[in-house]
């Protein structure tokens, strides 16, 4: 039996007690939330005092928007776009505004949103002219009859839409164009010109004891041939549900697609927060069946081994990257394999952390 299932079980037939938070009130509505601005090497002996001051202060205010709207009884989707859109516009993210160049010298957008109330959701890839790629996609799911929309078709709905648009040039950054350049004149990998994975991405808890999550890129510097990330793929590189979990990631996304990362994390989640169905002594003879125990609550290291051991699958296949999660319970968690990651979080219990290297940062 794999490890994580053998402990998903272990702890449902043994551990219910336990596995409350010790000391909190699991009826009292709580808020969390958590951004990433993407993961890989970052090494504090490569960024100099001032980038460092400028990541945490755009970590910050992106945080800070978040939070604003939980705080005053906002709703996680709320939180999660405005996020979002402020880093969609900072061009330091590889996302909007900033996103890297393909092969060919443009730039092509790809996000996902997703409701954790109905697992509602929309995406988008291949876009150019889109503002804001994460409201497209939510425009996308608010649309209704699809969730996954591309290039050409994806611009043609965006026209429908009061979403702004921008000529593709105003993405562009000098940054970003001598990577393809450097890329091209040295024969180099995408993965050893950016150094990292810039993606964006936001989960939130509101106090209704909804989820969201939303994941913002521009993919892989001189990606080709229309490639696509897991940003935008529902259930790899994104996924929500009430039930368990939301999770954005950020990676090496053909590995995240392959293991199929943010749903596998929300679904062993959801295998210990529901507890088994028994039958009840004294209705058997009736042929009616109670379900005796209430969904279980998670402690927090309990959700982080569940992703550490997802991230642990990603990187034996041969990748790397990270990603952040909330949980029902009101954590908001970080994983990642990779030297740093640059991210944050808040809770209403307390917690905020703006962090960009590794262990002992």
């Amino acid at each position: 039996m794999h490890f994580r299932f053998a402990l998903a079980l272990a702890a449902m037939l043994f551990a219910a007690p336990a596995m409350a938070q010790d000391g909190s009130d699991q009826d009292e509505p709580r808020w969390s939330f958590a951004i990433h601005g993407g993961a890989g090497t970052i090494l504090r002996e490569n960024m100099s005092a001032e980038q460092e001051a400028q990541y945490r202060a755009a970590l910050d205010a992106a945080l800070s928007a978040g939070e604003d709207i939980l705080q005053g009884g906002g709703s996680a989707m709320d939180a999660v776009t405005a996020a979002i859109t402020l880093m969609e516009d900072d061009p330091k993210f590889n996302a909007g505004r900033g996103a890297v160049f393909t092969w060919d010298g443009t730039i092509e957008h790809d996000a996902a949103l997703m409701d954790g109330r109905d697992r509602a959701a929309g995406a988008i890839t291949g876009t150019s002219t889109v503002r804001h790629p994460i409201l497209l996609a939510q425009e996308v799911m608010r649309e209704g009859r699809h969730v996954f929309l591309s290039g050409a078709g994806a611009e043609t709905f965006a026209d429908d839409t009061a979403l702004e648009r921008v000529p593709n040039a105003w993405f562009a950054t000098d940054a970003r164009r001598q990577s393809l350049e450097r890329m091209k004149a040295e024969a180099l990998s995408s993965i050893d010109v950016d150094l990292k994975f810039g993606t964006v991405g936001a989960v939130a808890l509101d106090m209704e004891g909804n989820l969201a999550a939303g994941t913002s890129t521009g993919g892989m510097t001189g990606k080709r041939w229309g490639r696509i990330g897991d940003a935008p793929v529902i259930g790899a590189g994104t996924y929500a549900d009430n039930r368990s979990c939301a999770v954005s990631a950020t990676g090496w996304g053909e590995f995240f697609i392959r293991v199929g990362v943010a749903q596998e994390i929300c679904t062993e989640i959801r295998y210990l927060r529901v507890a088994e169905q028994v039958d009840c002594p004294g209705v058997r003879e009736e042929g009616v069946f109670r379900e005796c125990w209430g969904p279980l609550h998670l402690a927090t290291d309990e959700a982080q081994l569940i992703a550490d051991e997802v991230l642990a699958e990603v990187e034996e296949l041969g990748g790397d990257g990270g990603v952040i999660l909330v949980t029902p319970d009101g954590d908001a968690i970080f994983s990642f394999n990779t030297p740093g990651m640059y991210r944050a979080r808040s809770t209403s219990e307390g917690v905020r952390e703006i962090a960009i290297y590794g262990e002992g940062e």
